[in-house]
């Protein structure tokens, strides 16, 4: 019999790239390797998709006056999300959530116009176009930390301003803005952990067998 398992060296290295991924804010201003970004950008379009459909859009942003506005529009809505957690206002904006003024690339990934036009696997799950796109970031995001750059994904803005600001076509929907670059040092835990924001939940909170287990499932926080 074929044995297709991989060496116990390679299984520890995507073991590892797993644990010690992170979502990053804090970015050195070098630039980045030749050709990893296109790399990168690679691995994330080798991921699975939704009835290969491919959802997966990105925009590099190389224009600095423009990255300027990106930040303006996060910061109105990191505002606003304070604004509705009034038990933790000021706790909440003591966080660093990006690093899009700091990092050496940035990338706003969206989802593509007529996507109602694709009916396999997503007639009754629409949002698997969704989906696709997250599988898409993770897999860019594990290369990345496998490589030593740091990435974090910002999602503090409004869809629709972000939309038309880069003048995408009616139907885009922009879900991601990627800070990608070199780190001092990445984080030994999430951030939001290390804020007290919340902990990794243990696996029985979130395994069941056979049927929902009563009491399982609102054990994290909501803010």
């Amino acid at each position: 019999m074929t044995d297709h398992r991989y060496s116990e060296t390679e299984i520890a290295a995507v073991e590892r790239a797993i644990r010690e991924r992170r979502d990053m804010r804090h970015f050195l201003p070098d630039a980045l390797p030749a050709g990893l970004l296109e790399r990168l950008i690679e691995a994330a379009h080798l991921a699975p998709s939704v009835g290969y459909m491919q959802p997966w859009r990105f925009i590099r942003i190389a224009d600095r006056d423009l990255r300027t506005r990106i930040h303006a529009l996060v910061e109105a809505e990191r505002l606003a999300t304070a604004a509705a957690l009034p038990s933790r206002n000021e706790e909440f904006l003591q966080v660093k959530i990006e690093g899009i003024r700091d990092c050496a690339e940035l990338l706003v990934v969206a989802l593509m116009p007529e996507r109602e036009r694709h009916i396999v696997g997503r007639r009754t799950l629409p949002e698997m176009d969704i989906a696709s796109v997250g599988c898409a970031i993770q897999n860019m995001w594990l290369l990345a930390r496998a490589e030593g750059i740091g990435l974090g994904w910002v999602s503090f803005f409004d869809p629709q301003a972000l939309a038309d600001l880069l003048e995408m076509p009616d139907g885009a929907r922009p879900l991601a803005i990627l800070c990608i670059g070199r780190v001092p040092a990445f984080y030994p835990r999430p951030m939001f952990e290390d804020a007290g924001w919340g902990k990794r939940l243990p696996l029985a909170d979130v395994l069941f067998e056979n049927r929902w287990k009563v009491g399982a499932g609102g054990t994290a926080p909501a803010y």
